[in-house]
């Protein structure tokens, strides 16, 4: 459009050095994870793979990653059902009371993490859920939930209700119009809100250092104590495969949102 603005010289040098700003200490981790060395540190005689090698025939820490995937499978799973049938609620009563619905889906976003894992520690100590497979999948599905309530109630948004009207007024009952009209045209926001949801259950530290200690030891949670022990570079290499895994899901996403609106 001609009448649209234009960012002048300033303009895009500030958004080019912003955008250096968050990327830069992504690149770096690169170079370290290639280091000869047997330390953090940038490669000195050459680029080497072993310590990509290290963690793909460690059994400790290939333990850690399958058990932040499952975790995080199990509490994206949490979350989309929570977080969609709360949106579909919200949506359909559509009154001043769903809004303090929302708001309140949304503190896990609001409170502070360390906060919120407090928390969690004098809440699961009774229940018997600190150090346990489910007592960490409950915090990250809660957690995650917000992701779903916010891509699904931005779907739900563009949903033409008459859809809905049509559907039941040919005999379809709720569960019917629920499975059939509402959900496929609102796949691409719970599909959006799964993919937020699982990189928020495989990144997440605080709530694992406070509900987790030996039984439960997630990738994050060996990272972090690696960088307390010993600084190996394995855990570059770790954090490597972490940003590809992380570029590949939102690469999904965006694919997946092309499509939609295709």
């Amino acid at each position: 459009m001609d009448g649209a603005y234009r960012p002048g010289p300033f303009g895009r040098g500030l958004a080019w050095a912003t955008a250096l700003y968050l990327v830069l200490p992504i690149l770096i981790v690169v170079p370290v994870a290639l280091t000869d060395q047997r330390y953090l540190s940038l490669p000195e005689d050459g680029l080497s793979l072993r310590h990509f090698e290290t963690v793909l025939a460690s059994p400790e820490w290939l333990g850690s990653i399958w058990q932040s995937f499952t975790i995080a499978v199990a509490a994206t799973m949490l979350s989309v059902t929570a977080g969609t049938l709360c949106a579909i609620g919200c949506w359909r009563i559509s009154r001043r009371a769903t809004e303090f619905v929302r708001v309140l889906m949304l503190l896990p976003l609001i409170i502070p993490s360390i906060v919120y894992a407090i928390g969690l520690y004098r809440y699961f100590g009774p229940l018997g859920l600190l150090d346990r497979f489910l007592g960490v999948v409950l915090a990250h599905g809660v957690t995650g939930i917000p992701y779903v309530v916010i891509t699904v109630s931005t779907a739900l948004a563009a949903f033409d209700p008459r859809l809905e009207q049509a559907a039941r007024g040919m005999g379809a009952s709720l569960s019917q119009t629920l499975r059939w009209v509402i959900l496929p045209r609102i796949a691409p926001g719970i599909f959006s809100g799964a993919i937020f949801a699982f990189i928020h259950s495989w990144d997440e530290l605080v709530m694992v250092l406070f509900i987790a200690s030996r039984d439960v030891f997630t990738l994050p949670r060996r990272i972090w104590d690696g960088i307390n022990e010993n600084l190996d570079p394995a855990m570059a290499a770790v954090a490597v495969l972490l940003i590809l895994f992380t570029l590949l899901l939102l690469m999904a996403d965006r694919a997946l949102r092309r499509r939609s609106e295709g």
